[in-house]
């Protein structure tokens, strides 16, 4: 019988059976044909695979990330996940569609075909995140109409606005997990519901939420899995705890890894599903259990019945392993064309100007000035009593503190104090609106940095210990339309340049993962102590990440969803 591939000698993953059996591989149309004993004896094909000593397992899935958390492009994204073993994605582009509405979705999934990921898009469901910021686009029922009916669309992205969807029956969110059920009641639904328990979680799943990747602890993931949720278990949830519970429980069809968010420095070094694969493996989780959890429970739960298996009919997605317990990739298969080999050169080609000419000019002010970080109070007392932000490494949640500062001739005197001025800034030309606070903890000990990576509304987000680093730092990334810039004693340490939307490099993956490495370095310089310096400084503009937050509406009381003052 004629096949077009034949891989013999294999260590074969049995996802039915969760079990390794030395068997041959019949790959046809981009498909597996045969798994079983049958050879050449049997089978001609145009290519021969020898896999002696060598295990085969499904091509991975992440279905849940976000694209732009790595600055990249879907050209670059899909150059690194390739040769860490991934092969499907459904990415959900609420980042970009922050700075440019649906048209910064459908750039993004336009951008993404043709690539050699597969990449089925979510859509983004709370945009922008919530009432009380501005951003450049937004999200409505008509765009996710439009959506569902020109794409391939897997599922509702994350439902962040969970205050709002408990306590505002008639709130936007709301209105559109209405329209979703009664329109697409098929379509899969996805949360974000950090710390929820109880009534509000299970209010959260009556209205039509049905996982959760935020970060998990036993009594949260016993509480999930018994109302039916899935849980998308990221990295910073795989504590000690949260893996002995996995481990123990009969729960393996309810939980797949995802990565979230993955840093351009951590994919070019680290690599990407495939380190939560190994860091599972390394904190007790079975090899077979670990793979099931990056293949088959992800694939069921975005309904891919065509792929995260190994048999007949399904996609041929393959990752060939040499040592299965450090998940060692050797090559990498997708629809049945070797696309990764390691011992071969892979080479990524620079592209620029994938997107539209005004996906390149977002950032619409103008210059700023020392005066703009200069903070008044309307009193004529010599002291006043603020909110503070409490930065704390391990989390990038936030607490609620306060203080008292000095103020003289109706001026805050933040400068002599310990803490940061943190200062936000309307970038997209609509309503000039900026806002401060003060903020503390383990963050910068001298100089700024500015950026316009500030999830979710993407305004200039601006954190210093002085006046004159932080304009420098600002006006560097305006001049550049865009990106993170670290300033000290005037000098700029270091500086990276998101020309796309303010937010994405098409610089080849190498580059920015590199320029991503210098500026955590030069934070860290700086006294920022965190596990992930970028993301603590980017969610300190998130208005659904407890406790307390910034937007250009002012200080955010996150669990209260309100805008709350700066004087107390």
């Amino acid at each position: 019988m004629q096949v077009d591939t034949l891989v013999l000698n294999g260590t074969v993953f049995n996802s039915y059976f969760k079990q390794f059996r030395k068997e041959n591989i019949a790959i046809k149309d981009g498909k597996f044909f045969y798994i079983g004993k049958k050879g050449q004896e049997f089978f001609q094909a145009r290519e021969i695979v020898d896999a002696a000593e060598k295990y085969i397992v499904p091509g991975l899935i992440d279905i849940h990330l976000h694209i732009e958390s790595t600055m990249v492009t879907p050209a670059t994204f899909s150059y690194g996940l390739i040769k860490n073993g991934v092969t499907t994605i459904i990415p959900e582009p609420h980042e970009m569609a922050n700075v440019f509405g649906i048209s910064g979705v459908k750039e993004m999934i336009k951008a993404s075909k043709n690539e050699v990921v597969d990449m089925f898009y979510g859509i983004p469901s709370s945009v922008p995140a919530t009432s009380m910021e501005t951003t450049g686009g937004s999200i409505d029922i008509e765009d996710m109409e439009e959506l569902l009916q020109t794409e391939t669309i897997k599922c509702l992205g994350e439902i962040m606005n969970y205050y709002d969807v408990l306590t505002k029956p008639d709130c936007k969110t709301n209105q559109i997990l209405d329209f979703v059920r009664e329109n697409y009641p098929e379509l899969i639904i996805e949360g974000h519901v950090p710390k929820l328990l109880d009534v509000e979680l299970q209010g959260l799943a009556f209205a039509g939420v049905g996982s959760d990747h935020t970060h998990q602890t036993v009594e949260g993931m016993k509480e999930r899995i018994g109302i039916g949720m899935f849980l998308e278990i990221q990295e910073k949830s795989m504590t000690p705890e949260v893996i002995e519970y996995l481990i123990e429980n009969p729960v393996k069809e309810h939980f797949c890894f995802v990565t979230d968010d993955v840093m351009a420095d951590s994919l070019q070094k680290r690599g990407h599903l495939n380190v939560l694969l190994k860091k599972a493996i390394s904190m007790g989780l079975s090899i077979e259990d670990a793979i099931y959890a990056c293949t088959y429970t992800p694939a069921q739960r975005m309904r891919m019945y065509d792929r995260g298996v190994i048999a007949p009919s399904k996609l041929a997605d393959f990752v060939v392993v040499s040592n299965i317990a450090d998940f060692s990739i050797d090559a990498v298969y997708k629809d049945g064309e070797k696309v990764f080999d390691e011992k071969l050169p892979y080479v990524q080609s620079a592209r620029s100007k994938q997107f539209p000419a005004s996906f390149y000019e977002s950032v619409k002010l103008s210059p700023l000035h020392e005066e703009d970080f200069e903070v008044r109070i309307d009193t004529d007392k010599n002291s006043v009593t603020v909110r503070t932000i409490y930065v704390q490494n391990g989390s990038t949640f936030t607490e609620e503190r306060q203080d008292t500062l000095a103020v003289k001739a109706g001026k805050l005197q933040w400068m002599d104090s310990s803490y940061c001025l943190v200062k936000t800034f309307e970038r997209y030309g609509k309503n000039q609106n900026k806002a401060h606070g003060l903020i503390g903890g383990d963050i910068l000990k001298r100089g700024a940095v500015a950026t316009t990576y500030s999830h979710d509304n993407h305004n200039l987000l601006v954190v210093g210990k002085n006046k004159e680093d932080m304009q420098l730092a600002a006006n560097e990334v305006i001049k550049n339309q865009g990106g993170i810039c670290c300033v000290h004693n005037g000098e700029i340490l270091s500086m990276v340049p998101l020309p796309v939307g303010g937010i994405l490099s098409e610089e080849p993956l190498a580059v920015i993962a590199s320029q991503v490495e210098k500026l955590t370095d030069a934070l860290k310089s700086l006294g920022y102590e965190h596990y992930n310096v970028i993301m603590s400084l980017s969610t300190l503009s998130l208005p659904v990440s407890p406790a307390l937050k910034i937007t250009d509406y002012g200080l955010i009381a996150v669990n209260e969803g309100k805008v709350v003052s700066f004087e107390v």
